[in-house]
């Protein structure tokens, strides 16, 4: 009985612990935009004397945090259409190959082993790479986050499609139906539950993204996505809290109120993908 007392108490503990964890940097951020500039750096965790709204108007009037959020929607959408035209049809070339071919299969496990290089390692010959093409700019931006969201985009399309019936595209074919035929009208409309998953994660990971637009965008403000208006905020020497806390709120809300909406189908793409191939 004590040791069943024990573990539930670890456990509330363990919860309670992983909860203030999240919850605090929230309550920092959320608090300091209604904060004036002395009281934001005196302490993080005390409450406002007032209601200080300045920080919301001056970034709402600013006209570069329109322009990022436009950038910003203009590269996310754009790169995410592109993944959905292109990753369904190369994980299924790969799915329905891979058991046949050993070229196939190297190809799978090859895009698999990407997953493990972070950004960082290959930033910098990505960026000579770019530069030498002239697309260090929002398309060439759009490009990279297709070229990225590769690896985890087959990763996953891969485990969905093994649970996809083979039978259902061999009746196809006795019908008359091309390979093309049949991946749009059987395959294409079966892969709408996964493709909701990876759409949300690797936009998510677009929004929020700042190492790739601060490497290939900075010189140009007029290309500025929200991560890099954000960084602007800050100099040297000084960072304006307020300003830069707002400016997290304002850009955040867009992207929670579609994951509130949208993370059934996170959880649901996930596990109907998780299939032994």
């Amino acid at each position: 009985m004590i040791q069943k007392k024990t573990a539930k108490f670890a456990i509330y503990l363990f919860l309670i612990l992983g909860l203030l964890t999240i919850m605090t940097p929230l309550y920092i951020t959320v608090v300091t935009t209604f904060k004036t500039a002395s009281e934001s750096t005196k302490s993080f965790f005390t409450f406002p004397g007032s209601l200080y709204l300045d920080s919301y108007k001056e970034i709402l009037r600013n006209p570069k945090f329109y322009y990022a959020l436009r950038n910003t929607f203009g590269i996310t959408i754009t790169a995410l259409a592109g993944n959905m035209l292109i990753m369904p049809m190369m994980s299924y070339a790969i799915s329905r190959s891979m058991g046949t071919s050993r070229i196939y299969r190297g190809i799978y496990y090859f895009l698999l082993m990407g997953i493990f290089i972070p950004f960082q390692v290959r930033m910098m010959p990505l960026v000579k790479l770019m530069s030498a093409l002239h697309l260090t700019n929002a398309f060439g931006v759009v490009v990279l986050y297709i070229a990225y969201a590769t690896c985890e985009s087959v990763f996953l399309y891969v485990g969905f499609l093994a649970s996809i019936p083979t039978e259902l595209e061999e009746a196809a074919y006795i019908d008359g139906a091309s390979t093309i035929q049949s991946y749009r009208s059987v395959v294409f409309p079966l892969l709408k539950p996964m493709m909701a998953t990876v759409l949300i994660r690797e936009g998510l990971m677009m929004w929020n993204d700042f190492m790739m637009p601060l490497v290939m965008l900075n010189r140009n403000p007029s290309s500025w996505t929200l991560t890099i208006f954000q960084y602007n905020f800050q100099s040297e020497f000084n960072i304006d809290y307020g300003l830069t806390f707002t400016c997290f709120v304002l850009s955040s809300l867009p992207i929670i109120i579609f994951y509130i909406f949208m993370q059934k189908n996170i959880i649901g793409g996930m596990t109907s993908g998780a299939v032994k191939l």
